[in-house]
């Protein structure tokens, strides 16, 4: 049975939205509410938060402690390293990457993401590289062996601050897999960046956990199609905007 472990990078410190992660939810911190959510899925293993040693981050520690959560503290930038350092204490045989501005995340994309990419004896598995789920529902799992090569070769800033761009961008090097939905929802956006953004989340959470607590990707689809307007809501930014830049800085891609 390969060992699995599930690391969610959460920081206090956001650019965008700072003290995001924590903002409430139904009383619930909204990290609270994702790792959760987490541990519907079957095939997660240990989850483990990893947030920086940065001052502000101890908000996210006694978080993590007041709720039995373990956790690990890294560099605040060099996330890359916040990974490894994070993973080399389990061993495992592979790391499911989430981050904590998605607390949508659904457990069963979750296990397929997970399933897909032991079946496939793959290196590095997304359903994220070209997306068809909306933006919020981002799972990433790749073998301990990736996460170490990436940690040693990659130099680049991007690399270094999002973690996982050194294996899919070296797919000579690498054995990448993908997963699909059946339609592309890619256009829907389901992440917590920005303060309208966080405003959907929480209605979401209103009117459909007291209900359901385990309310799946399904429901959240019908509640958007019954309410429309959420459907476009907070489009006006664009998917990946952090790393865009990032990319942008390192000469990767051009600017706009």
């Amino acid at each position: 049975m390969k060992k699995i472990i599930t690391i969610l990078q959460a920081r206090y410190s956001s650019t965008r939205l700072p003290g995001k992660v924590l903002f409430p939810i139904l009383g619930q911190p909204m990290l609270i509410q994702q790792i959760n959510r987490i541990k519907n899925s079957t095939l997660h293993g240990q989850i483990v938060i990893a947030t920086s040693t940065h001052y502000e981050d101890e908000k996210i520690v006694n978080c993590c402690k007041e709720n039995g959560i373990t956790y690990y503290c890294g560099k605040l930038d060099d996330v890359l390293d916040r990974f490894y350092q994070a993973a080399s204490l389990y061993q495992p045989d592979h790391i499911v990457r989430l981050t904590g501005d998605c607390p949508l995340i659904d457990p069963q994309i979750i296990d397929e993401v997970i399933q897909t990419h032991l079946d496939g004896n793959f290196d590095y598995t997304t359903n994220a590289l070209k997306p068809t789920y909306p933006d919020g529902l981002d799972v990433e799992i790749f073998k301990f062996s990736a996460l170490k090569k990436a940690w040693i070769e990659a130099t680049l800033n991007s690399d270094r601050e999002h973690v996982t761009p050194y294996i899919y961008r070296n797919n000579d090097q690498f054995n990448i897999g993908h997963f699909y939905n059946d339609i592309d929802l890619s256009h829907l956006r389901w992440t917590v960046d920005w303060q309208i953004d966080f405003d959907l989340i929480k209605r979401i959470f209103e009117n459909l956990f007291p209900y359901n607590p385990r309310f799946t990707f399904s429901d959240i689809l019908q509640f958007i199609e019954s309410n429309p307007e959420l459907k476009t809501i907070n489009t006006c930014h664009t998917r990946n905007e952090g790393l865009q830049k990032s990319l942008q800085e390192d000469q990767l891609i051009s600017r706009a």
